[in-house]
């Protein structure tokens, strides 16, 4: 055929079904190719960013299935933390103020709604020494025995209090009794709290006097670094041990820390006894 014929050729049915099986075959080769293109940018893509995120996001406090609370935290440095709950009276709440401003330790109040409403001024004056304010719950029940959105109400009730009286937004928590369950420490994490337990109780609530006051906290078996000392406002022998206590956990080498400064935010897992270890 030469090529005025080529020109004014008219392709058959064969032919053109030929032609039109050559042009499906490239389009089906080229939308591999760019199908393949596609999976291998996203792959890449992928892989980039998981390179790019730090290992660092890694929080945990489960273990075998179980939510934990922070009972003590693993360091090397010579540090505990110190924490009272409040939710009876404020009697004795100067002296201890005074007692912590002579010896210029800061430590972690978990309050109670209750408390947080009939002790504003008291609220205020520890927030302005430099103290840790913490969630103690609204109404000090036992808050595994209660639903969801209970526990919710629970923690974000005495939440607004405290932000509406001071402005400060808390983030610690201590259960009531210190009871939870999975349930309790899921919620609390969900408003935003770290819930923290002790490791050192002082069993200054059992109201035993002074000398044995002293003795249970700065003779503990669990009196380690990154332990967390539980004492309280309003027992009866607490402010008169205070003074003792501190200089004794002094001469033993330790710096008293309010929680915030103690626990780890973030990069972090829990052991089967509570203690908070950093991730490596």
């Amino acid at each position: 055929m030469d090529r005025n014929q080529q020109e004014n050729h008219t392709p058959d049915k064969k032919e053109q079904e030929d032609m039109t099986a050559r042009q499906d075959t490239v389009w089906t080769r080229n939308d591999k190719c760019r199908i393949a293109l596609v999976l291998i940018c996203g792959l890449l893509a992928v892989w980039g960013a998981a390179r790019l995120i730090p290992e660092s996001v890694t929080v945990s406090n489960s273990v075998d299935g179980r939510e934990l609370p922070i009972y003590c935290v693993q360091t090397d440095q010579k540090v505990v933390g110190l924490s009272f709950d409040a939710a009876w009276g404020n009697s004795d709440s100067d002296r201890i103020l005074a007692i912590l401003k002579k010896h210029n330790v800061h430590v972690t109040y978990f309050m109670t709604g209750g408390w947080v409403e009939a002790y504003p001024e008291d609220v205020k004056k520890i927030l302005a020494a430099g103290h840790d304010i913490g969630n103690h719950s609204e109404n000090h029940k036992n808050m595994s025995q209660l639903s969801n959105e209970e526990n919710k109400e629970e923690l974000m009730k005495v939440h607004n209090k405290v932000k509406e009286l001071t402005g400060y937004e808390m983030d610690l928590f201590r259960p009531p009794y210190g009871d939870y369950d999975n349930d309790v420490i899921k919620v609390a994490t969900d408003c935003g709290y770290y819930t923290c337990q002790w490791s050192v109780d002082s069993l200054d609530w059992k109201n035993y006097g002074v000398d044995p006051l002293i003795k249970t906290v700065c003779e503990h078996k669990n009196l380690d670094n990154g332990a967390i000392i539980l004492m309280h406002n309003g027992a009866d022998y607490t402010a008169d041990a205070l003074d003792a206590i501190l200089t004794g956990l002094k001469e033993q080498g330790y710096s008293i820390l309010p929680l915030s400064e103690l626990i780890i935010r973030e990069d972090y897992h829990l052991d089967h006894t509570g203690k908070q270890i950093p991730n490596q």
